[in-house]
């Protein structure tokens, strides 16, 4: 699996746990940044994420800013892209297996790196359900039709 993360100022010290979580999962990583603790803008990190995972050039993403608000919000903007800002394990284990979520939300003002490291598990660990579900995640993909 390829995954692509990003993260802003506000979330440059949990990406760099979660990072560590991703390599002991052996995954391919793209890390399109920020790298610095300098204030960025959060939609210059969640917009390339998210054309990674649209595209197909990565198979999942996770944006991490100061409350995942930002990141989550910019991700939906790109078509195909379904991004859930989670900060308990269910929700992680419910998005992925109800929604189909493609992008992984979090903010590091939120929650701590122990238990980021489990919703970024139950996340990637959860395959989606389909049945009953794919009605409800095919109408709500037809919006970005209208």
């Amino acid at each position: 699996m390829k995954l692509a993360i990003g993260s802003d100022h506000a979330g440059l010290r949990l990406k760099e746990e979660i990072l560590q979580v991703l390599n002991e999962m052996d995954l391919e990583i793209d890390d399109v940044g920020c790298h610095c603790d300098d204030s960025v803008d959060y939609p210059d990190y969640a917009i390339p994420v998210a054309n990674k995972v649209a595209s197909g050039e990565a198979d999942k993403g996770i944006l991490i800013c100061g409350t995942g608000i930002g990141m989550s919000i910019s991700a939906n903007k790109i078509k195909g892209i379904r991004c859930a800002l989670v900060h308990d394990v269910f929700s992680a284990k419910a998005t992925r297996a109800h929604n189909d979520s493609n992008i992984l939300a979090m903010g590091e003002r939120i929650v701590g790196p122990g238990l980021a490291a489990e919703i970024v598990k139950a996340w990637l660990g959860t395959e989606y359900e389909g049945g009953r579900h794919a009605r409800r995640v095919e109408k709500m993909m037809a919006i970005e039709e209208q």
